[in-house]
């Protein structure tokens, strides 16, 4: 070897590009004899892998940045010369991606790109940040270049393997062989928070023991100059040469040049079957739903996207020159860039001069003649009006804003991964896929595709990325031995090592537990799976039937125990890594002496799905809570989406909300809760005073930040325990508006004219202890949160409750009827009117109210208009006053419903 670099953090730009030089110059001299002894093995296997349409793996391993990137360009050029033995003078693109912002990563980046440059003739190399990795989701590669020695981080890893196709070269630089399952890489570093310095060292060794396991992959030593291994098995030559074979339909309104697009049998059936059910629009209340279901990297989002440019341009020819537009969703814009790329060629092709808009280099929108495919968040998908929604990845997307795009809409399209983080085709199927299949008025097609579109079925390397990520990963199937043992409680409480669930031994265990993960939780990647290994303040429990299957799996993260100087910090608005709930409270509630305190915060708590709803979650947070306890924990919590279900399970169990997030997450589409269950008695009040102030700040925000909050949930989180919020308090009402009160309550005025009043009477109930307000009921307290504390519109307030306008207008004044007798003991008979005198005679200030006087400001009704103690409404009033006489805005509510119609669009 002719060089030695003693160090690299030191070279310069100039440094680096003139070693680079001189390495591609003499690039023989840095080949070891066994390295060529493997290439020669090595080629056989993508030969081989060339008529197969499969792919090779390379692991290049060593310390010197100039050996290994010598080895890792010889590689590429060694490949380039395979396959133009084999396909003759085709281009070959080959992606590279590193970390530039080390010395080590850029030396060996220059030297690959200069040898590929200079002695490649067919290879076009690209070469790419992690940062920007997102972008290439879509693409399609025939030789792929993973740096990988200054960090491994998982997601990177499955996002780019699959760009590269059939026959294609994947090769991967790391560290040391020896020295990797320590390797502090840069995913290490980011998990360790304060109070664990140090991370563990446990999915490096399983990714390498993956890397040994399967087929297609050879590993090389540069350190020890010798091969760790060679896969023998991929060497054979396939007993056929693969062929791909594609029909196109007979039948079609379609030009064939759209389907000739379609790089399989399966993208052709998914593209006819757009065709077939989404041109026409369903008539009435029914709805046109195709599903696609597949694994990664089988092309549904092209298809779906050439599919429904095809719709739009079929829909136009029908209709004459109304405009078709198409709303597209998923997690994020990165997901639907193979949509749109796909989606634009097939414009071209049906002349529709398609135009795009971008944001960050990704396309936004498409827009052509007569249509627009336009890319928005899910959060508001419910709300737009569009003729056709896609939602991709749609099993990344929480299952209730699912439901409302569903709902929202007439014809839609819902593309989901099996086998992937974006999703799981069975979660898809339990979660949401059961709801469509019951209602009546749903068109239902599903369709699942099976075939890669990039290399042939059962490719090795797909295999092992499977595998190694637990892509595949799926709950175990419960037998009646298991359902009994459950229906009996017989269920044993697991303390899981990480250590031993990433071993052989505990793999299976890992498999079940991290499945339930998949199928219960509406995001999960493959990062995941190494904060669960590696995470040094994360445990993991789970719960087994005797036979020893995981029926529920709990991750949990340390929290908290912090120093004076690191809580003044985060008063002051400081960042700090992990520890969500300390962080928190005392950035949102101020309370210094919470941040000293200990405890576990439930990151993940998922149940299997054939189980769910037979208080399984409920008894592993009571072994939770029992296990902090005695480690001599202060609290445990969690934070999560807020829907009423999930409080509901939360609220039941002990636990209590102390702070909710200011916005709604764009893909849940919604608010993230914390919640309590303190176990320390001072950190019992801590949480009520939490609580107290926590239900303060949202009855206030109501009217603003938590304007669109779902009913059911604001109700339980104002209700809480029963406590009062502000001990004491009363409805501040002036004399006027008293008797405003009773006007409306028993006269014509309308709402609108006493939001004033009521918005104070709603804020009093929910002030007061559940002792000190009057009786309402639960559908009446929700109207009162709707309508005088979110200000919501009349006909908006009757979708959510479910009834006529007319209905929610006369519960209104019955429920101003109640609140005027209790707080004011008035009632259809009580004198009205105010004599001035009277009134100038005191100057109304919520102070002289509070202080409830004696004198009657009425002249003939001796009684404080500020109750002192709750007055009883009686049966009487609420059921048999008179009813409301005559009101305009029922008369014209009623109208309006008896004469409503479904009017249909032109399409």
């Amino acid at each position: 070897m002719t060089e030695v670099i003693t160090d690299v953090e030191k070279l310069s730009k100039r440094d680096i590009e003139e070693i680079a030089r001189r390495v591609v110059r003499n690039l023989g001299e840095y080949i070891p004899a066994s390295y060529q002894r493997l290439l020669r093995k090595l080629g056989k296997a993508i030969e081989a892998g060339i008529r197969a349409n499969h792919r090779r793996l390379l692991v290049i391993s060593g310390e010197d940045p100039v050996l290994v990137g010598a080895l890792a360009a010889r590689a590429m050029l060694f490949y380039e010369r395979v396959y133009r033995r084999i396909r003759g003078r085709e281009e070959l693109p080959v992606l590279y991606v590193f970390h530039d912002e080390f010395n080590d990563a850029k030396l060996r980046k220059e030297i690959v790109k200069r040898a590929l440059k200079e002695r490649g003739a067919m290879i076009t190399p690209r070469i790419a940040r992690y940062e920007e990795s997102e972008q290439y989701l879509g693409t399609t590669f025939r030789g792929l270049i993973l740096d990988l020695v200054n960090d491994l981080k998982p997601n990177d890893v499955g996002r780019l393997v699959g760009v590269v196709e059939g026959g294609g070269l994947i090769i991967f630089l790391v560290p040391s062989w020896d020295k990797w399952d320590k390797w502090m890489t840069l995913f290490k570093r980011n998990l360790v928070v304060p109070g664990f310095p140090e991370p563990r060292h446990i999915f490096i060794k399983w990714f390498k023991r993956k890397l040994m396991q399967h087929q297609g992959i050879f590993i090389y030593d540069a350190d020890e100059r010798r091969a760790i291994k060679i896969d023998e098995a991929s060497l054979k030559p396939p007993s056929e040469q693969y062929e791909r074979r594609i029909r196109f339909p007979k039948k079609t309104r379609l030009p064939e040049d759209i389907y000739r697009l379609a790089l399989t049998q399966d993208q052709v059936n998914v593209i006819h079957l757009v065709e077939k059910h989404l041109v026409d629009k369903p008539k009435g209340r029914r709805k046109k739903v195709l599903v696609i279901t597949a694994d990664r990297g089988r092309g549904k989002s092209c298809a779906v996207g050439i599919g429904l440019v095809g719709v739009a341009y079929l829909i136009r020819k029908q209709k004459g020159k109304r405009r078709v537009r198409i709303i597209v969703t998923a997690p994020s814009l990165s997901n639907i860039q193979s949509f749109f790329q796909l989606a634009v060629k097939a414009a071209e092709e049906l002349r529709l001069k398609p135009r795009v808009v971008k944001r960050s280099g990704m396309i936004l929108e498409l827009h052509g003649e007569g249509f627009s495919i336009e890319y928005w968040e899910p959060i508001h998908v419910p709300k737009l009006k569009a003729d056709i929604v896609a939602v991709d990845e749609a099993s990344g997307i929480h299952v209730p804003l699912l439901h409302a795009i569903w709902r929202a809409h007439k014809r839609l399209v819902f593309a989901t991964t099996i086998h992937g983080y974006e999703g799981a085709g069975r979660g898809f199927s339990v979660r949401f896929m059961s709801a469509i299949k019951r209602d009546p008025n749903t068109e239902l097609v599903i369709y699942e595709m099976h075939e890669p579109i990039r290399y042939a079925k059962n490719d090795p390397i797909e295999k092992w990325l499977f595998d190694a990520l637990l892509l595949d990963a799926e709950p175990a199937e419960l037998d009646r031995e298991d359902i009994r043992a459950i229906e009996e409680g017989r269920l044993e409480y697991l303390k899981l090592d990480p250590e031993w669930l990433f071993s052989e031994e505990g793999e299976q265990t890992l498999r079940q537990l991290f499945g339930i993960y998949v199928l219960a939780h509406y995001r999960n990647e493959p990062d995941d799976l190494a904060i669960l290994a590696d995470a040094p303040h994360h445990i993991i429990r789970a719960m087994a039937t005797p036979s020893g299957k995981i029926v529920c799996a709990v991750q949990i993260a340390q929290e908290g125990g912090l120093d004076d100087e690191l809580i003044e910090d985060l008063l002051r608005g400081g960042k700090i890594a992990g520890n969500i709930i300390p962080d928190r409270v005392l950035k949102h509630l101020r309370l210094w002496e919470f941040g000293r305190k200990r405890g576990w915060r439930i990151v993940r708590i998922a149940t299997h799905p054939e189980v769910q709803g037979r208080g399984i979650g409920s008894r592993m947070l009571e072994e939770i809570y029992e296990e902090a306890k005695e480690r001599g924990l202060d609290w445990v919590g969690s934070g999560f989406g807020v829907n009423e279900q999930l409080l509901r399970f939360w609220l039941k169990n002990g636990f209590v909300p102390v702070h909710m997030s200011p916005d709604r997450n764009p893909v849940s589409g919604e608010y993230t809760t914390l919640v309590l269950k303190p176990i320390a008695e001072d950190v019992k009040e801590m949480v009520r005073i939490a609580n107290r102030e926590f239900r303060r700040k949202l009855l206030e925000s109501l009217h603003d930040t938590y304007r669109d909050l779902e009913l059911e949930v604001a109700r339980m989180m104002l209700e809480g325990d029963g406590s009062p919020i502000l001990p004491g308090y009363k409805p501040m009402l002036t004399p006027i508006q008293v008797d405003r009160l009773w006007i409306y309550a028993y006269g014509p005025m309308t709402f609108e004219a006493a939001n004033d009043i009521m918005h104070e009477l709603a804020r009093a109930y929910w002030l007061q202890g559940r002792d000190e307000r009057p009786k309402l009921s639960e559908k009446e307290e929700l109207l009162l949160i709707a309508k005088a504390l979110q200000g919501k519109s009349w006909e908006k307030v009757a979708e959510e409750l479910g009834w006529k306008v007319y209905k929610v207008l006369t519960t209104m004044k019955e429920i101003a009827r109640k609140l005027l007798k209790h707080y004011y003991g008035l009632g259809p008979d009580s004198p009205v009117g105010l004599h001035a005198d009277k009134i100038t005679a005191l100057e109304v200030t919520p102070e002289v109210l509070l202080r409830q006087p004696e004198t009657g400001l009425y002249g003939r009704v001796e009684k404080s208009l500020v109750a002192t103690k709750p007055v009883e409404a009686s049966e009487e009033s609420e059921h048999e006053e008179e009813r409301v006489r005559t009101l305009e805005e029922i008369a014209r509510a009623a109208k309006s419903e008896e004469d409503e119609e479904d009017e249909e669009s032109p399409i």
